[in-house]
């Protein structure tokens, strides 16, 4: 059992990386900015799962291997990078369309969405590289197996995560809950969505910004 004062040290540390916007936060507030609350919550949880092999994988010794390959590192960053500027030219391209969901045209299906989070979070691999900096400096050897403390860790790190995350979309999705009043100005904020999303896949491709 992983002492308290560790636990209670990697909660604080954890909600201090949480809170300070990185790309997951960009990415959760570029969908409910062009698609909605809805859309942003389930593309959190989508999100979330998506990082749950990371967590596995840093807990069971496969990230370490993952993180120190630089062909591994850079291939799967570039193609998280791709689908996210993919998204956000979709979320520009239909930036109109949500006039008609006004009208009761039926929206992306909570799997489609669900998943689209989900390829997100699955290839980001400074997940990995964050995980492996940052979760075995809170395990206590004498505590109990490794690979324990590091999962429940990590999975703790998942659930902050799921609820800091959900509150940053559900902030944004009224926000636009309040553009909508307008089709011109809600068509405008959809493409302002998936700029962002675009600009997030450039800088991560580039840049490779923290989780």
């Amino acid at each position: 059992m992983i002492p308290l004062d560790n636990l209670l040290a990697f909660l604080v540390t954890s909600v201090v990386i949480i809170v300070i916007p990185g790309p997951s936060v960009l990415f959760v507030i570029g969908r409910s900015i062009a698609l909605g609350r809805r859309a942003g919550v389930l593309s959190v949880i989508g999100n979330a799962l998506g990082t749950v092999p990371a967590v596995l994988a840093v807990a069971f010794g496969v990230g370490a291997i993952v993180a120190s390959s630089v062909v591994a590192f850079t291939a799967i960053k570039i193609v998280g990078a791709l689908y996210l500027v993919w998204l956000g030219v979709q979320a520009i391209r239909k930036r109109h369309d949500h006039r008609a969901d006004a009208l009761g045209v039926r929206p992306a299906s909570a799997l489609t969405l669900i998943t689209q989070g989900f390829i997100v979070g699955v290839t980001n691999p400074k997940t990995i590289a964050f995980f492996v900096a940052v979760l075995p400096q809170f395990v206590v050897p004498a505590a109990g197996p490794a690979w324990m403390q590091l999962l429940l860790l990590g999975l703790t790190f998942q659930l902050l995560a799921l609820l800091c995350d959900s509150i940053w979309a559900l902030a944004a999705g009224t926000a636009r809950t309040w553009f909508a009043r307008s089709p011109r100005r809600i068509s405008a904020l959809s493409g302002t969505g998936g700029v962002m999303m675009i600009g997030l896949g450039g800088t991560l491709a580039l840049t490779g910004a923290k989780n």
